[in-house]
């Protein structure tokens, strides 16, 4: 049976939400915006760890969510990013990872659920962690690895089990710079649809990091592709490093190759030397405009530097096209 996701992605090309940093931005939060009703007395300094707002200040994140949701969204990411172990250990925060997960997937489905015009979905975003599977961070030590496979099953099982039990309706590996963490990712997503007798729709979104069309551990977009399509996933994209206009040649190899849906969230351009992004919500809509004219995409969103009206302003123009065409079963 399918899910309904998968019948909607038949139908018409779903809008995925923009950039949650960004906008947390607009806040100018401090220190204490992060640790109000849960975290005063912790001993490590906590301003920037942004997955603790949906804890300390639930109604900004739940504010940021209605946005995007207003202003077209079909799909909103759960402000879990950085929500495991693995990557809150920065801040002595592994014991807070399971609320971090839950809290966040709830509050992304209550206001999904104040929209009535059509169904909405929440999506687990599931970020790469701080640390890489493949490559040493010790250039005198090639063989170190700072991170195991099995320790990062262990860390996505707990994110995993905490985004079903919040009510998340699909899961979003994304931002995957090595494939063997986005491996580590899937295995455990298999492992607790295994153990919980489930099954949730997967979406999964690669990073290219520059013009050479490589992922940081040096994949192809081909060889990414085939390193993933074991897995029975909803779709396989690209989000994060490039504009979209730097993403399209990438994105035509997923379109050629991929059997399943084709997700694309580019960044608003490259950001400038102050670390900004310049792109004006018409400028990143035109370049999108070329994916759809070309039948590249399923799902098409944001990254870094979009707002609500970036994603408006895609949304008003994928509304005009018919979704490309993929294997469902």
């Amino acid at each position: 049976m399918k899910s309904a996701i998968e019948t909607a992605l038949a139908t018409r090309i779903l809008v995925l939400d923009g950039a949650m940093g960004t906008m947390i931005q607009r806040h100018h939060l401090e220190e204490f915006d992060f640790r109000e009703g849960a975290f005063e007395h912790h001993d490590k300094p906590l301003k920037g760890n942004n997955d603790l707002l949906s804890i300390t200040r639930p109604e900004i994140i739940k504010d940021i969510h209605r946005q995007y949701l207003q202003a077209g969204a079909d799909i909103i990411e759960t402000n879990t990013f950085s929500g495991t172990t693995i990557a809150q250990a920065d801040y002595g925060l592994e014991d807070a990872v399971y609320a971090i997960n839950y809290e966040s997937a709830k509050i992304a489905k209550e206001v999904c659920d104040e929209f009535t015009d059509r169904t909405r979905f929440v999506a687990g975003s599931i970020g790469p962690t701080n640390r890489t599977a493949s490559i040493s961070p010790d250039v005198n030590d090639p063989g170190f690895r700072a991170v195991s496979f099995d320790d990062l099953v262990l860390a996505y099982k707990q994110q995993v089990n905490a985004l079903i039990e919040g009510g998340v309706d699909l899961l979003l590996v994304e931002t995957i710079f090595d494939t063997l963490n986005a491996k580590a990712a899937l295995y455990a997503i298999d492992e607790v649809f295994e153990e919980r007798k489930i099954k949730l729709p997967i979406m999964v979104s690669g990073t290219i990091t520059d013009q050479s069309g490589r992922t940081l551990t040096g994949q192809t977009t081909e060889a990414f592709l085939i390193s993933l399509s074991h897995m029975p996933l909803l779709s396989i994209g690209l989000n994060c490093a490039l504009g979209a206009s730097m993403m399209r040649p990438y994105l035509q190899i997923l379109n050629e190759k991929s059997t399943f849906a084709v997700s694309a969230h580019p960044n608003a351009g490259l950001p400038n030397e102050f670390g900004q992004y310049e792109e004006s919500p018409q400028m990143m809509a035109n370049q999108i405009k070329t994916f759809l004219d070309e039948s590249l995409v399923n799902i098409i969103g944001g990254c870094c530097g979009t707002t609500p009206e970036h994603i408006r302003a895609i949304a008003e123009i994928a509304k005009n096209y018919a979704p490309r065409q993929f294997n469902l079963a």
